[in-house]
């Protein structure tokens, strides 16, 4: 037994860790960060981005890792019985006066689980680990190796992957490229688990979460109900409805007929102002009234702006398969929805969830159901959409200002009504929840 023995067992157990970081980096990298890199001129990123990009030239990637992998395995273990196996089962027939046959036996097994011991340790569970925490740089290092075994496998690669698809189309299974795809309850909980690791904060996560499901919002859940909606009446009178205008925080006003059920157009600022302008009289409402878009409930958020994107209209019109007004959708509600923050153009900040110092939480009356649990710990689970729908289910009756009572194991406070309907309340929670408080500036 000499040096090289050990120095070529070395080496094919570096090989293996080399092939199998090489696999789960490739697997595990994000295009983008080697897309990124390729851009700002490197060379290693440039030559291995075409890898990652094209699943076929992936598949021949992963297939050479593979066969790196089993080969250096089986060259170890051959190797490692023809030399150390043979050298300990000489010293076990000297120093433990052994039979040929059963000295053989005992130092193959002592060698294989030598071995294999070093090569699933060594070989597999380091370099995995590390290609799952550092994926870029692994990938990067391990290229020109990985490179040069694409070109000594190629012939292999290619008889392997061939007979590989045909097995698989015989017993009708499709074969899938290696893709880098992540469905959104993937992404929902790599979310999850980037704030668990302290990379994002709480309203961060919320953000990402929103928009990751905007498309499973409908318009039900993000428009603002009706009887929240300032709108005027066709039969304004044109000196009233110029107050109204002039007074209302808002760019443009929804036009109702008899009842807010029945909205038929919408007013704007600006065509009052270019009529005056004009004919210098103030216009009738019929006379300054557009057409508005009217969207069904069901409709899901990705389409809501889609819709408005064509139609060129920041404000939809929300009513059920009757035809009655249920709310109003607005672009502003949306990326407030999205960014849990104040959209930039809106003239009225949106009431948010916050942290009082007396360890209460308040919550807007239309916050979202489901994300009482982000601010209070416990989940409501409901029917309803809105944090006050809730509640006045569960009451079965509108609750008065100040009133306490006990939602779902939580206590509540009413803390403001808006005609009928709950604007805020306040929820004692025994979290402690400072450590994840936004910040203004964060």
């Amino acid at each position: 037994m000499n040096g090289t023995v050990f120095i070529v067992l070395l080496f094919l157990i570096t090989a293996n860790a080399l092939y199998v970081a090489a696999e789960f980096a490739a697997v595990g990298v994000r295009r983008s960060q080697i897309k990124e890199l390729a851009e700002n001129g490197h060379w290693l990123a440039k030559g291995l981005l075409p890898n990652i990009e094209d699943t076929t030239r992936l598949d021949h990637y992963i297939a050479a890792s593979q066969i790196g992998i089993t080969l250096s395995s089986l060259i170890l273990g051959a190797y490692g019985q023809a030399t150390l196996g043979q050298d300990l089962a000489l010293l076990l027939e000297r120093i433990a006066d052994m039979k040929a046959l059963a000295a053989q036996s005992t130092a193959a097994v002592v060698v294989l689980v030598l071995l294999t011991g070093l090569q699933v340790v060594l070989g597999e569970l380091v370099p995995k680990a590390l290609a799952l925490q550092y994926p870029v740089q692994l990938a990067l290092y391990t290229y020109l190796p990985m490179r040069w075994s694409l070109k000594f496998y190629s012939s292999f690669i290619a008889f392997l992957n061939g007979s590989g698809m045909i097995l698989l189309k015989i017993i009708g299974i499709q074969h899938s490229r290696h893709r880098h795809v992540h469905s959104p309850e993937e992404i929902d909980m790599l979310i999850a688990e980037s704030r668990e690791g302290g990379l994002l904060k709480l309203y961060e996560q919320q953000r990402l979460r929103q928009a990751l499901y905007l498309s499973r919002h409908t318009a039900q859940q993000l428009m603002v109900p009706r009887q929240f909606v300032a709108a005027v009446d066709i039969e304004t009178p044109p000196r009233q409805l110029f107050q109204i205008v002039v007074e209302a925080p808002f760019s443009s006003l929804p036009v109702y007929q008899n009842s807010l059920e029945n909205i038929i157009g919408m007013i704007h600022t600006k065509d009052i102002t270019a009529h005056f302008a004009e004919y210098k009289t103030l216009p009738t409402v019929a006379e300054a009234m557009r057409s508005t878009i009217r969207v069904l409930d069901k409709v899901t958020g990705d389409r809501l702006l889609a819709i408005m994107r064509q139609g060129r209209s920041r404000k939809l019109i929300v009513v059920d398969k009757h035809g009655i007004t249920q709310g109003l959708v607005t672009l502003d509600d949306m990326l407030i929805t999205l960014t849990r923050g104040v959209a930039k153009g809106s003239k009225e900040a949106a009431l948010q969830p916050e942290y009082l110092p007396d360890g209460r939480v308040r919550l807007p009356g239309l916050l979202r159901v489901e994300e009482n649990v982000l601010w209070t710990g416990l989940p409501w689970h409901s029917q309803a959409n809105t944090v006050a729908d809730h509640i006045t289910s569960v009451l079965e009756r509108i609750p008065e200002p100040g009133e306490r009572v006990i939602i779902d194991g939580l206590e509540v406070e009413i803390e403001e009504l808006d005609g009928s309907a709950i604007r805020s309340v306040l929820v004692q929670t025994s979290s402690s929840p400072e450590a994840s408080i936004p910040k203004d500036g964060d």
